[in-house]
C-alpha cells in the first residue's frame, strides 16, 4: 500500500491494522513510517482516531485509541496525513465547550473556521520566562493574605464534595475576567458528566462564559482521550498568553486523573509498572504538562489544580510528584463549611511558597504569621472552651479567642458567584484593605463589637456600619467545640 492522493489533494499514507487489543492498536505501514504522536484514522467514516506512541520496527507502529474501537478488526485499512492531534485556537473559542479533538459539545452553532495548533508543544524557553516572583491577586481576602498565589505558578486545591470548591473556582474566574481582563480555561480530566454539566450551568447563570473556555475528557471516555485533554487545553490557553499577551487562569480538575489515565495507557502499552503500579514515566509525563504552565515576557498562565491524594497517603508517588510542582496548597475544611465560614479554607494546613518577606514584604509576612499564631492558639483552646466554657480562660486567652473569632469572620467574604442564592452583593477586596482590617483586629480595635459585624463583609469599614447589630445576632454562627 503506497501513499495516495485524496480528492482534496491531501496526501494520505495507507496502512493496515495487524492487531487490536482493547485500546492498543498495532498497524503496518510501508514507507514512510508514521512518526510518534501522529494521528491515525480508521473505520467506515474515519471515526476511530489513534495516536502513535511507539515505532516497533521499520514497518510497524503501536498506538493508543482516543475513541472507542468497536468495529475495528485485523486487516482494516488505516490512514494518516502525517499530522498530530490539533485543536482550534483564537478568540472564536471563548464561551464554548470542547472535547479533546476540539469539537464543540455545547449544542450551539458550529465553530467558525480558523487556526488550529498541535497539542504537543514545548515549554517556554528559559530565556523567555520571567525571573521575578509576582503575587497573583485574587480579590479573595483569605487567599491573598495567608496563601498568596504566584503569577504563572501552580496551586493545589484539596477539598471533598460540598465544601465550596466549585464556588471558589467560579469566584476566581469572575475576578480574573473582571479585574485583570484575563481569560479563564477550565479543563476537566476524568470529570463525571454531571459535574461538567453543573459547572457549565453555574458559569452560564453567573454570566462568566464570555471570557471562558471549557474542555472535558470525561470519565467514560477511553484513557487515551483523558490522557491528552490536559495538553489540548494548555494549547488553547497558550494562544492567549503568547499571541494575545493576556493573563490566563487555568483550572484543572483533577490532576490525579491525568496521572491515572497515564497509568492505564502505560499498562495497555505493555510497559513494566513502577512503584505501586504507576507508570515508570510518571515524572516525565507530569512534567511535560506542568512545565508548559509558566510566567513569560508575554503573559502568564496561572493554574489552580484539584489534587486527589489516594487514601490520604502523602507519600503516594502521584501526590509526591504533583506536590513538587505546586507553589501553593489550599485545603478546604468541611468543619468550617458546616459553620457557614466561606471560603471554608483550613488556614493552618494551607501554605504558600510565596509567603516570604522577600516576596510579599515584611509587613504582610509578619501579619500573616500573627494571624496563623492567633488561629493556632484558638485551636488549642477549643477543647477547654467546649468542656469548661469561656469563663475558665485567663484574660490573655480570652483576648486571643476574641481576636481569632473576629479574624475568622472577617476572612469570610460575599462572592459574586453566590449572589443569586444569598442575595448579598459580591465584593472584591484589595490586598491593602484586607491587611488593614486584620491589623486593626489584631490591635484589639474592635474587641467590644459583636462578632457578627465582621461576618460576610468586604473591607473593615463595613464592620463599623454593622456595629449596631445586636450581640444576639452572633447566634447565627454557632459557638461549640470546633467553632
Amino acid at each position: 500500500m503506497k501513499a495516495a492522493l485524496k480528492k482534496n489533494d491531501e496526501v494520505l499514507n495507507y496502512g493496515k491494522v495487524v492487531s487490536v487489543r482493547g485500546s492498543v492498536i498495532d498497524a503496518w505501514f510501508d514507507d514512510p513510517l508514521p512518526a510518534v504522536y501522529t494521528l491515525l484514522h480508521a473505520g467506515e467514516h474515519q471515526e476511530i482516531s489513534i495516536e502513535v506512541l511507539a515505532q516497533l520496527d521499520d514497518r510497524h507502529v503501536r498506538g493508543i485509541a482516543l475513541t472507542p474501537t468497536q468495529g475495528l478488526a485485523r486487516g482494516t485499512v488505516i490512514t494518516t496525513n502525517g499530522e498530530e492531534l490539533k485543536v482550534p485556537v483564537g478568540k472564536r473559542t471563548l464561551g464554548r465547550m470542547f472535547d479533546v479533538f476540539g469539537n464543540t459539545i455545547d449544542h450551539l452553532k458550529p465553530l467558525a473556521e480558523g487556526e488550529k495548533r498541535n497539542i504537543h508543544q514545548a515549554p517556554p524557553a528559559l530565556d523567555k520566562r520571567s525571573t521575578q516572583s509576582q503575587v497573583f491577586e485574587t480579590g479573595i481576602k483569605a487567599i491573598d493574605i495567608l496563601i498568596p498565589l504566584e503569577r504563572g505558578g501552580k496551586a493545589g486545591l484539596f477539598g471533598g464534595a460540598g465544601v465550596g470548591k466549585t464556588v471558589l473556582l467560579t469566584e476566581m474566574i469572575h475576578n480574573m475576567v473582571g479585574q485583570n481582563k484575563g481569560v479563564s480555561m477550565f479543563c476537566g480530566i476524568g470529570e463525571r458528566c454531571r459535574e461538567g454539566n453543573e459547572l457549565y450551568g453555574a458559569m452560564k447563570d453567573a454570566g462568566l462564559l464570555e471570557n471562558m473556555i471549557m474542555m472535558f475528557g470525561q470519565m467514560n471516555e477511553p484513557p487515551g482521550a483523558r490522557f491528552r485533554v490536559g495538553h489540548a487545553a494548555l494549547t488553547m490557553a497558550e494562544y492567549f498568553r503568547d499571541d494575545e499577551h493576556k493573563d490566563v487562569l487555568l483550572l484543572i480538575d483533577n490532576i490525579f486523573r491525568f496521572i491515572q489515565a497515564g497509568m492505564e495507557v502505560s499498562g495497555l502499552m505493555g510497559q513494566m509498572p513502577s512503584r505501586l503500579g504507576y507508570q515508570p514515566t510518571l515524572e516525565t509525563e507530569l512534567s511535560e504538562l506542568e512545565e508548559r504552565i509558566a510566567n513569560t515576557d508575554a503573559g502568564a498562565i496561572t493554574s489552580i489544580q484539584a489534587v486527589y491524594v489516594p487514601a490520604d497517603d502523602l507519600t503516594d508517588p502521584a501526590a509526591v510528584h504533583a506536590f513538587s510542582h505546586l507553589s501553593a496548597t489550599i485545603v478546604l475544611s468541611r468543619e468550617r463549611a458546616s459553620e457557614g465560614l466561606y471560603p471554608s479554607i483550613d488556614f493552618l494546613q494551607s501554605n504558600s511558597k510565596m509567603a516570604t518577606p522577600g516576596i510579599i514584604g515584611d509587613r504582610h509576612y509578619k501579619l500573616a504569621q500573627q494571624i496563623r499564631q492567633t488561629l493556632a492558639q484558638y485551636e488549642d483552646l477549643k477543647d477547654i472552651i467546649s468542656m469548661l466554657g469561656m469563663e475558665q480562660l485567663s484574660t490573655v486567652d480570652r483576648l486571643v479567642v476574641n481576636r481569632a473569632r473576629r479574624l475568622e469572620r472577617f476572612l469570610t467574604q460575599p462572592f459574586f458567584a453566590t449572589e443569586q442564592f444569598s442575595g448579598v452583593k459580591g465584593e472584591v477586596v484589595s490586598l491593602k484593605d484586607a491587611l488593614d482590617g486584620c491589623e486593626r483586629i489584631l490591635a484589639d480595635e474592635f474587641k467590644d463589637m459583636p462578632e457578627n459585624a465582621f461576618y460576610m463583609i468586604g473591607n473593615i469599614d463595613e464592620a463599623l456600619k454593622n456595629k449596631d447589630k445586636k450581640d444576639g445576632a452572633d447566634a447565627a454562627i454557632p459557638v461549640h467545640a470546633g467553632s
